[in-house]
């Protein structure tokens, strides 16, 4: 095929790929982690607790200051970004090969679950640091060309400390770039340590993470602790079941086709005889193996997230691009058709599971458990909550039980954050939290900002049957009263899928700690 028509068959993938995410971003409900980085982008600063600012900076960006608040617009960059991931990626194989090669990338990088759902319609902190890596390692790729002199590299490498310090502000993995590119270059191009430009690039993504630190600094280091406590391995014995786990994850988040033949390229690669690796090669080596075998190390001990090793495979991909460009001359080899079959019967099942509860779950029996085992739920019902909590509201402010400035508490990130966007949001509530550190979060920060909770003050408690807790168990000793008030049954497909429990919290006994004073 001639270039113009795989450019083509490029923008009919990109255009494609698009709508599709474009259109589950505005149809899915918001999970627990995604409306939860919402309140960056409401209440946004340097850095958070649970990760640095770029997830909610670019969350404000494309919904215009959150003017455009509705899922499809907080999802816009994830659709946006990936768009562009896909281009780069398809660049970045045109780069190390020839054009079919590019393309095959295209088309593998578009059936990763991890590239297509998890950032490419889900808000997380992955979508902005995906696509800073990528554009990082399209950036890096470049400087080993054999066309690109030591001049062009003068240019490529302040941009790559850019790219890179935009990534680490959107999750801290990212500096994982900067340990790929420094093995490579101490191995093979150790004289390029003798160029000024490499080490100011270095100083240019080290700036970027100044606000961040000073933020930590001036919060007991609180976001660096907890990321750190996630991956401490000295507190646990070796979990065989934890590996597997993780390992299992990847190949489901990176589609298991793809997982397959990324690992099969990685061992010919490995074993090949024939020719040596080129730099391209052990550039994509290092910038990938690293990131994935420190993960499972850490799997071994704690339990992890397939996702954090995801921006590692994009790498791999681009090795698996090029295993397949040597086998093929097809526009779509069996293996991209059989992984992005497989993503689309992903996608399909995932949302009519969530929308519709046809795949039959194992059901609890006990009343205030139900729907407790089916995680699907998580992006299903908030929309129907605000309604039905609202009449009851109504109900209760007219009778003067509640006021209508009352506000809602609780005593974990989510659903907090959940209530916060679906609930209190449309009726102009406040939303605080009321526990401990370790579940608050950004509440902490939150409650201040929204002038705290005074001594007398009366509040609306939800607690669902997916995560039922009383709160007697939490709060007896803060309120006079407890008082349940009313019981709201959210249906999916004519079924009660689950129920939200309301309470009334009457008269606070005292004024909350304020756990940023403390510190």
């Amino acid at each position: 095929m001639r270039e113009q028509d795989y450019q083509k068959q490029l923008y009919i993938l990109l255009l494609i790929s698009f709508i599709t995410r474009a259109f589950l971003a505005a149809w899915h409900e918001l999970g627990n982690d995604e409306v939860y980085y919402y309140t960056y982008a409401l209440y946004p600063d340097w850095s958070h607790f649970d990760h640095p600012p770029m997830i909610g900076w670019v969350i404000q960006l494309f919904s215009l200051n959150l003017t455009f608040d509705h899922e499809f617009f907080l999802r816009l960059p994830s659709v946006v970004f990936v768009t562009i991931n896909t281009w780069l990626i398809y660049q970045s194989g045109c780069l190390i090969g020839r054009i079919r090669l590019g393309w095959y990338a295209a088309l593998l990088y578009t059936a990763s679950v991890y590239a297509f759902v998890i950032t490419g319609f889900m808000i997380l902190p992955d979508a902005p640091q995906n696509f800073f890596w990528t554009l990082s390692l399209w950036l890096m790729l470049k400087t080993v060309h054999p066309a690109t002199n030591n001049k062009q590299r003068q240019w490529l490498w302040p941009l790559l400390g850019i790219t890179i310090g935009l990534g680490m502000i959107s999750k801290y993995t990212a500096v994982f770039l900067w340990f790929g590119y420094a093995a490579f270059v101490i191995l093979y191009h150790s004289r390029w340590l003798r160029q000024p430009m490499l080490w100011i690039a270095v100083l240019i993504s080290a700036a970027f993470l100044i606000p961040v630190v000073w933020w930590n600094f001036s919060n007991d280091f609180v976001s660096f602790s907890f990321q750190g406590e996630r991956v401490n391995i000295f507190t646990g014995t070796i979990r065989p079941d934890l590996f597997f786990t993780e390992l299992g994850g990847q190949m489901i988040y990176n589609n298991p086709v793809v997982f397959v033949i990324a690992w099969i390229s990685v061992f010919a690669l490995w074993t090949r005889k024939s020719s040596r690796p080129t730099p391209y090669h052990r550039l994509l080596l290092w910038l990938s193996l690293p990131l994935i075998l420190l993960f499972l190390f850490f799997s071994l001990f704690r339990s992890t997230l397939p996702h954090w090793t995801g921006p590692a495979y994009t790498a791999l991909i681009l090795l698996s691009a090029e295993f397949l460009e040597r086998r093929s001359q097809r526009l779509f080899p069996v293996v991209t058709q059989t992984a992005l079959a497989l993503l689309m019967v992903f996608i399909l099942i995932g949302s009519f599971q969530i929308k519709t509860g046809f795949i039959p779950m194992k059901k609890e029996t006990e009343y205030h458990r139900l729907g407790k085992n089916d995680v699907t739920l998580d992006m299903y019902g908030w929309r129907s909550l605000k309604p039905a909590f609202e009449s009851v509201r109504n109900k209760l402010v007219s009778s003067g039980e509640m006021d209508a400035d009352d506000a809602i508490i609780g005593e974990n990130w989510f659903p907090l954050a959940n209530l916060d966007y679906y609930v209190a949001r449309p009726l102009g509530m406040k939303v605080f939290g009321l526990g401990e550190p370790q579940r608050l979060h950004k509440y902490m920060w939150i409650n201040n900002i929204r002038g705290g909770m005074k001594v007398g003050d009366d509040f609306w408690y939800l607690t669902s049957s997916r995560d039922y807790k009383h709160p007697d168990e939490i709060y007896t000793n803060w309120f006079d009263q407890i008082i349940p008030s009313d019981t709201l049954q959210i249906k999916r497909s004519g079924e009660v899928a689950k129920r939200y429990f309301i309470f009334l919290l009457k008269d606070l006994k005292s004024s909350p700690p304020d756990y940023l004073l403390a510190k």
